[in-house]
């Protein structure tokens, strides 16, 4: 059974009617202790002279898990189990989201000021000027979150509906975190030109687009083509804002083994959406060794190409079918190792072909490219896209920033300037004396982060000619 950690995804709450006499709880702590599972609160909701009946909480390792510890408990003598949530789902019922207006209708004069006729003016004023619509809406802090559901979280093609309750928590975290509206907007198509004429078609209301669990190859023609055709804001955040993130976290970690940029040796495995844009920001930052592989080996190596080239067109690098040259062979004499593909394709031997004081972010989720434990003992530093590990690579610790900063300055789009900068202040949060091997990347819950990001991100748009305000959000 994996260790649970200090915190888990997956808290069930069981309604259970004991007899009345001494020792049968203890026999319900013995039975969740067996089953490796760790008991949190305990409620009394009712108790009679025959009978008690308590609400019991338990942090289980995973669905399976769960259901195994209640099938325990059903076989206890004295104890019979009423009911069973997940509070996972508690949380879910009815959604996360709700809309507010900012102003009370109480009265007609209200009504008529927030509404017609007083709006129509308002309108009025748009048309002759359209430059207003940031002033006068909700445009001014509004981001889209879209997606088609055609690769939700890990789970792969599960549709719009599926897709649902993900981006109304990604629109949670844009709220709570940087104060920005975002709407859950889920396509009931997976045709790319379909996706396309949507967005453009309801961009008017929107501050930004992003893109979310939409599948490679496919998200790449998406993102590019709204960005010719937009003048907003657009990020597919499965790619740049895990790439963000990555970076950051490769910063702190050379830093801390005294390795620079320009002088490693990477390779990348898993040749999707994070992983492509992975690539191009650590050649946008300075890697000029880099090869990435996929289920086929390396097909790229940019010590076989022009530089330039591959940073100009990194996808028409890579060669069908690849090399011959499989993943475990480009891992002798490599400085890095990032993971964005599938689970436990790797053994702790595998890592120790490498050069001294290596670095791997295996973030293959739920499970990592290879085992934690033993990775943490074959390697310098370790990091994984989980929450329950040190050195968590999460692409939340990048986005709310990047579209605060963005929408500070009016940006027509989000550029590898922009990226960069999020990085650099993501990174530079964490001062020289606080890194160590455990903490390379600041906590999501770190105040501090939102607010770096997207004065970098505001000044970077400045500086590359993307911003059209200066206003201070």
């Amino acid at each position: 059974m994996p260790d649970l950690g200090p915190y888990s995804n997956y808290r069930i709450t069981a309604r259970l009617e004991l007899k009345n006499k001494p020792g049968v709880f203890a026999s319900v702590v013995t039975m969740v202790a067996r089953q490796q599972a760790n008991l949190g609160a305990v409620d009394i909701v009712e108790v009679t002279k025959a009978k008690m009946v308590r609400d019991v909480t338990f942090d289980v390792a995973n669905e399976q898990h769960g259901e195994k510890l209640i099938a325990a408990l059903k076989r206890l003598k004295a104890v019979r189990v009423i009911s069973v949530s997940d509070n996972v789902f508690l949380a879910h019922l009815g959604g996360k989201l709700y809309v507010r207006s900012k102003y009370p209708i109480t009265t007609r004069n209200r009504l008529a000021t927030i509404y017609t006729p007083g709006v129509a003016r308002v309108a009025k004023a748009i048309a002759e000027d359209p430059s207003k619509v940031h002033i006068l809406t909700v445009k001014r802090n509004s981001v889209a979150v879209v997606s088609d559901g055609s690769a939700v979280l890990g789970l792969g093609n599960l549709g719009a509906l599926a897709a649902l309750p993900v981006m109304e928590g990604k629109a949670a975290i844009f709220k709570e975190f940087a104060g920005i509206d975002a709407w859950p907007i889920c396509l009931a198509t997976q045709d790319t030109d379909e996706i396309v004429e949507t967005v453009r078609n309801i961009a008017p209301v929107f501050g930004g687009i992003n893109l979310e669990d939409i599948s490679a190859p496919r998200c790449f023609e998406i993102e590019r083509r709204l960005k010719e055709e937009l003048d907003i804001p657009v990020m597919h955040d499965d790619q740049h804002g895990t790439a963000i993130v990555v970076l950051a976290a490769l910063k702190n970690a050379l830093r801390i083994v005294g390795k620079e940029i320009g002088k490693i040796r990477v390779v990348v495995n898993g040749l999707g959406a994070a992983g492509m844009a992975s690539c191009q920001i650590l050649l946008e930052a300075g890697v000029k060794h880099l090869a990435g592989c996929d289920k086929d080996g390396v097909v790229f190596d940019t010590k076989a190409s022009s530089l330039s080239l591959v940073k100009k067109n990194l996808r028409a690098h890579i060669r069908s079918g690849g090399s011959g040259f499989s993943l475990k062979k480009a891992l002798a004499e490599a400085d890095v190792f990032i993971g964005v593909s599938r689970g436990n394709i790797l053994e702790p031997k595998d890592l120790r072909i490498m050069k001294k004081n290596r670095i791997v972010f295996a973030m293959a989720n739920p499970d990592p490219e290879i085992d934690p434990g033993k990775a943490m003992k074959a390697c310098r530093i370790f990091a994984t896209g989980r929450s329950d590990l040190p050195n968590q690579i999460n692409n939340a610790l990048a986005f709310p920033g990047v579209f605060k900063g963005a929408l500070a300055v009016r940006a027509s789009a989000i550029n590898e300037p922009m990226k960069l900068a999020a990085a650099h202040a993501i990174a530079h949060l964490i001062r020289r004396d606080q890194l160590s091997e455990e903490y390379i990347v600041p906590s999501i819950f770190d105040k501090r982060v939102v607010d770096s990001v997207a004065e970098a991100v505001a000044e970077a748009a400045r500086r590359s000619g993307v911003a059209r305000a200066y206003r201070k959000r």
